[in-house]
C-alpha cells in the first residue's frame, strides 16, 4: 500500500532533477563536465519523459492533481520533439579539455582552456573557453574572444 505513495513521488522527484539539470546545460553556462551524470541527464529525458507521463496519468485519479502532474512531462515532450532526439543523443557528450592555454595565478579553479566534444560520426566540436570549476562534475563556462588579454585574466601562460 505504501509502495503506491511513494513511487510517483520518487519518480517525479527524481524526473523533475534530470529536467533541471538538463535545462541548466542546455540552456545557460553551467556544464556537466561527469560524462556519467550527463548520459544519465540526456537520455533520462528521453526515456523518463514518457515513463512519467504515462505513470502520472494511469496512477492520479483527481482530475485537479492530473493536469498538475501532467504539465512538466507533456512540456518536456514537446522540448524533446522540437529539438529533435537525435540532436539530444549527439549533445550527450561531455567537453573534454585538450590544452589548459592559460590560469589564473591566484584562483586554480579558474582556467582558459580548448576544448573539443566527440559527435560520434559527425566529427567533433572545438570551443576556447573561460572555465571556471565549481566542482569536479560541474563547471561554469564563458566564451573567450581570438586574442586573449592576459591582463584581464591575470593569467600566466602554463607549459
Amino acid at each position: 500500500m505504501t509502495n503506491k505513495i511513494y513511487i510517483p513521488r520518487f519518480l517525479n522527484r527524481i524526473f523533475i532533477l534530470i529536467v533541471g539539470l538538463f535545462v541548466l546545460d542546455g540552456l545557460a553556462s553551467f556544464d556537466i563536465k561527469s560524462q556519467i551524470i550527463k548520459s544519465v541527464t540526456y537520455f533520462g529525458i528521453m526515456i523518463l519523459t514518457p515513463l512519467v507521463l504515462i505513470w502520472n496519468l494511469w496512477h492520479f485519479k483527481k482530475t485537479k492533481w492530473k493536469i498538475i502532474s501532467l504539465t512538466l512531462p507533456i512540456l518536456t515532450l514537446i522540448g524533446v520533439l522540437i529539438i529533435g532526439p537525435m540532436k539530444i543523443i549527439f549533445s550527450s557528450r561531455n567537453w573534454k579539455t585538450q590544452k589548459v592555454l592559460y590560469q589564473n595565478k591566484h584562483l586554480a579553479f579558474k582556467k582558459v582552456e580548448f576544448q573539443m566534444q566527440d559527435v560520434g560520426g559527425l566529427g567533433y566540436n572545438k570551443r576556447t573557453v573561460e572555465v571556471i570549476y565549481l566542482t569536479d562534475l560541474f563547471m561554469i563556462v564563458s566564451p573567450v574572444e581570438k586574442d586573449i588579454d592576459k591582463k584581464k585574466y591575470q593569467i600566466t601562460p602554463r607549459e
